[in-house]
Parts: C-alpha cells; sequence; structure tokens
C-alpha cells in the first residue's frame, strides 16, 4: 500500500487516491473514435515490424552478404522489447502518459529509419533494437491509453479490439513483406512506419488529454529518479540479454552444453536474483513492487500469458512451415492459408471483449480459451499431406477463437485488481510474460523440432544428412538444388511433419497447462463499484 501522505494545502497531493469514475472526464464522439483508430494503427505497425522481416530475409542477405546474422534480423527487436517492457511500465506510472508515448513513438520513427537507410548488416541489427525498445513503450502505452480513455467496464471490448489487432499484424507481416520487397525495396518494410507513426504522434498530441493529474508534480529530480528504479533496471537489462544470447544461440550457432551458453544461463541466474533482491529492497520504489507480486490475480494473470503467449509465437512461428515444407506452398502463399486463424481471433478477441463487458467477468473467458486453444492445436499436430483445406482450416479457427478469447484477460485481471496508481506497472508486466513465453518457447520448440528431425532422419532416411535438411529450409525443401535425392524426398518430408507434430504437441501442452492461471484468477468483475481507474 502507499505510505505517500496527502498535502492539506496541495489538492493533486492525493492523486494517487483511486477517484470515483463518474468524477473523471473522458474523450467521446469524434475526438474518441479518432484515438481508437489512432491507437489501432500503432499496435499494427509495431506489431507488423516483428514479423515483417521474415520474407525480407533473403534479400538483406543478398545485400549486405550477412548469412551469419538472420537470426538477429528477428531476435534484435524482441531483445529490446523484452529488456525494456517493464522499464516502461515504470516511467508511464510517474510520468506524464501521452509524452512518454509520444517518445516511444519518436524511437520507433527513429528505429525505422535507421532500419530503412542502413548501409550495413550491423547497422540495420542496430536500428531493430531501437524499434524494439519502442515497441515496449508503444505496447503499454496503447494499453495505459485505453485504460485513461475510458471506465473500467467498457475497457473489455476495446482491449479486445487491439488483441484482434495485434494478431492480425502478427501473422500479415510476412505477406505484406513480401509484396513490399518483391513489388519496391526490402527496405520500405521499415520506410512505411514513417509516415503512418507520424500520423499516430499528431493525433495524440492534439487529441489525447490525461484525464488524471500524475503524483510527480511534486517529486523532486532526484526523488524522480529513485522512483525510476535505476539499480533495477541497470540489473534487469543485462539479465535479459543474457538470457535472449543463450536461446538465440544455443542450438544453432553453439551446443546447448557448450561453456559459452552455460555461462550465458549462468548470469542470468545471477542478474536475475540480484533483480530480485533489488525490488524487495527497494519497495515502493522498485520496478515491480513487491506488493503488486503477491496479488493472487497478478500471479494467476501472469501464468496464464506466459503460457498463452508461448502457445501463441510458437504456432505463429510454425504453422507457416507445415504449408511451406508439407504443403510445399511459398512464403506468401502460407502466410494466405493463415488467414483463418487470423480472422478467427481478431474476430473473437472483441467479441469476448464485448461479453465481458456485458457480464462483468473475465474468468470464464480464460477457460473457454484455455479448451480451445488446446483441441484446436491438438487437431493441428495431425495435420498431414493429405490433409485437406477443410480439415486445416476448421483446426485454425478453433485456435483462433482459443487465442481470441484468452488474449486480453491478463490485462483484464490487472486493470480490476490493482489500484489506479499502478496499473501500468501491471499492465507492463502482463506484456512482458507475454513476450517472454513467446521468446522460451519458441526455442524449446525450435530444439524439439530440430532433435526430432535429426533423430528421424538418422533412423528413418540414412543417406540425408540432417545439415542438407537444415540448409534447405522449408521453401527450397523440394527445389533439386536442395541436395534431397528425389526419391528420398517423401521419406524426408514424413520426418519433417513427425518433427512439426513434436512442436504443435508443445503448442497443445502450453495451451493446457493456461489452465493453471485460469483457475488460480480470482472472480472480479469490471463492472464493480470499486473498481480501479488509471493512473494516478
Amino acid at each position: 500500500m502507499d505510505t505517500t501522505q496527502p498535502s492539506s494545502t496541495n489538492p493533486s497531493a492525493t492523486s494517487h487516491e483511486k477517484p470515483p469514475e463518474d468524477e473523471v472526464e473522458y474523450p467521446s464522439g469524434m475526438r474518441f473514435g479518432v484515438i481508437v483508430v489512432a491507437l489501432c494503427l500503432s499496435i499494427f505497425l509495431t506489431s507488423l515490424d516483428g514479423t515483417i522481416i521474415a520474407v525480407a530475409i533473403p534479400k538483406i542477405t543478398d545485400k549486405f552478404h550477412s548469412l551469419d546474422d538472420i537470426g538477429w534480423y528477428g531476435s534484435a527487436y524482441f531483445l529490446g522489447t523484452a529488456a525494456f517492457q517493464l522499464f516502461f511500465g515504470r516511467l508511464y506510472s510517474f510520468l506524464s502518459v501521452k509524452w512518454v508515448y509520444i517518445a516511444a513513438l519518436t524511437i520507433f520513427e527513429i528505429g525505422s529509419l535507421v532500419c530503412g537507410v542502413a548501409p550495413s548488416s550491423n547497422a540495420l541489427i542496430a536500428g531493430r533494437v531501437i524499434a524494439g525498445v519502442a515497441n515496449a513503450g508503444v505496447l503499454t502505452g496503447t494499453l495505459v491509453i485505453i485504460a485513461d480513455s475510458m471506465p473500467l467496464d467498457k475497457r473489455p471490448f476495446f482491449t479486445g479490439l487491439l488483441g484482434g489487432i495485434y494478431g492480425i499484424s502478427a501473422v500479415s507481416g510476412p505477406l505484406l513483406g513480401g509484396v513490399l520487397t518483391d513489388k519496391i525495396s526490402w527496405r520500405w518494410c521499415f520506410y512505411i512506419n514513417l509516415p503512418l507513426t507520424g500520423a499516430v504522434i499528431a493525433v495524440i498530441v492534439f487529441l489525447f488529454k490525461e484525464s488524471r493529474v500524475r503524483q510527480i508534480e511534486e517529486m523532486s529530480v532526484r526523488r524522480r529518479v529513485e522512483k525510476l528504479d535505476p539499480w533495477g533496471t541497470l540489473i534487469f537489462i543485462p539479465a535479459m540479454v543474457c538470457l535472449l544470447l543463450a536461446l538465440q544461440w544455443g542450438g544453432s550457432l553453439y551446443a546447448w552444453k557448450n561453456a559459452r551458453i552455460i555461462v550465458l544461463f549462468i548470469l542470468f541466474g545471477i542478474l536475475g536474483a540480484a533483480f530480485i533482491g533489488i525490488q524487495i529492497w527497494k519497495q515502493e520504489d522498485a520496478t515491480v513492487p513487491p506488493r503488486i507480486m503477491k496479488r493472487r490475480s497478478i500471479i494467476a494473470g501472469s501464468a496464464f500469458i506466459f503460457c498463452l503467449g508461448g502457445s501463441f509465437y510458437t504456432m505463429t512461428y510454425f504453422l507457416p512451415i507445415y504449408f511451406q515444407a508439407i504443403k510445399g506452398v511459398s512464403a506468401v502463399r502460407s502466410g494466405i492459408d493463415n488467414i483463418p486463424m487470423v480472422l478467427a481471433l481478431s474476430l473473437s478477441a472483441p467479441l469476448t471483449g464485448l461479453f465481458v463487458s456485458r457480464v462483468g467477468y473475465y474468468k470464464p473467458p480464460m477457460f473457454i480459451s484455455v479448451i480451445f486453444m488446446s483441441v484446436g492445436a491438438g487437431l493441428i499436430s495431425t495435420l498431414t499431406a493429405e490433409t485437406s483445406s477443410g480439415r486445416w482450416i476448421g483446426y485454425q479457427i478453433l485456435y483462433g477463437v482459443g487465442s481470441g478469447c484468452g488474449v486480453q484477460q491478463s490485462l483484464m485481471a490487472a486493470q480490476t485488481t490493482l489500484e489506479a496508481k499502478d496499473i501500468p506497472t501491471g499492465t507492463a508486466l502482463m506484456m512482458f510474460m507475454q513476450i517472454l513465453g513467446g521468446t522460451v518457447f519458441v526455442s524449446v520448440a525450435q530444439t524439439v523440432f530440430q532433435n526430432r528431425l535429426i533423430t528421424g532422419l538418422a533412423a528413418r532416411v540414412p543417406g540425408v544428412d540432417p545439415r542438407t535438411v537444415f540448409n534447405a529450409g522449408a521453401t527450397s525443401l523440394r527445389s533439386p538444388a536442395s541436395g534431397v535425392p528425389p526419391d528420398l524426398l517423401p521419406a524426408v518430408l514424413e520426418v519433417y511433419r513427425d518433427a512439426l507434430q513434436g512442436v504443435y504437441f508443445v503448442v497443445a501442452a502450453l495451451s493446457a497447462l493456461a489452465v493453471v492461471g485460469a483457475v488460480a484468477a480470482e472472480w472480479r468483475s469490471v463492472r464493480g463499484e470499486n473498481v480501479a481507474g488509471v493512473v494516478a
């Protein structure tokens, strides 16, 4: 509980207390609509940036002769996001939401520009890191602005709408990236962000007005710095770098038992323990105050979104590989074949939000999400080269509906449970757990895939070198230039399918494991009388 004492002479001293919802003036009409469109666009652009580069990578490596850097073009973005997610949650708690958000969008512009004009592979990677840092601020800031623009019982629908936009952008990135790369240049995968992000900045500058006064106005500069937990941040960022480097390099560049990977995991453990110690020591000045982590719904929501994030990111990464390798379609076509899942998610997310707004409880959709995602992933694991389009479309719809039902519920748990001043921190924590789950389990799934592929080839197609299959990639596996003998290709494809099946088992298990968070979450209503407002 915040121990700050109210001042008898300055009314803003009590601004951190939860004001009644009816005393807050929210935007309405055309102004509100334009703000929501701008927020949807910002989520679309930053989420798109995480996947749009996938199809452009061959052109980039041709330009820079940087085959060894392929993994960094994608992971550098998520490294920046994961490392700075919690820090932005702290910034939004004690600084102006409007200007921190504008700063994040501006950093995103800078990162996109650096990527667009990059003269070398290293410059491109640096730009990806910068844009990833901005993504952390935009993700949290968008949700905080939604919370600042409407009462709690109206937020589920719009949070679900943002979740749908997030899903659309994540899966449609390769499609748009392919079009831009083929028709114009891979650099336009980044240039496209500049005018559109500029439009979002203009909307926020001129139309968004914060509905509450932040308590930062009463603090000295030194106190502001202390509140931002600089020591915790300085420990947390290298901890995440060590973890993500270990996950990026392990099983690909180096074996998991390689000394470099072991040292990175050890450093992560030491730095992670130090970060936790600092959080306990700093208490109210911590990046994540311990009292927040003690809340049952925060623990449950974190576990739920960690599993859901791991499941969703792994599925979106590996399902296109089924279409490319097993069905033999192009990368762009595989993106089109993913549309059923995208549509199901984008429709079910806002509809679930509408349900939560009407009924009040976010817990039932968590159970629906677990059931649909588990069943959908289980059915996807049965896909073969002969599976009809009706089946793989139906299986994707099941999984997509489950994803849409669950995507915003941890955020609703945080906003319903926490006090006004803690909502940015809770929001950032949930976004961090989602990204962490995706980062960890995509790496786990990659290891499962590689191990099953190597074992399967050795047992069933001993005449084919696993390195030949890995180097060929999913889209070129059937090409004569792949090095796979034509007479052995059917057997290789069967082993490939079995390896993918192991990945989908991981996805199904994660989806089912999310039930732990669903069961543990409290039964709280977004329509209750003593609801938490937004940042005070």
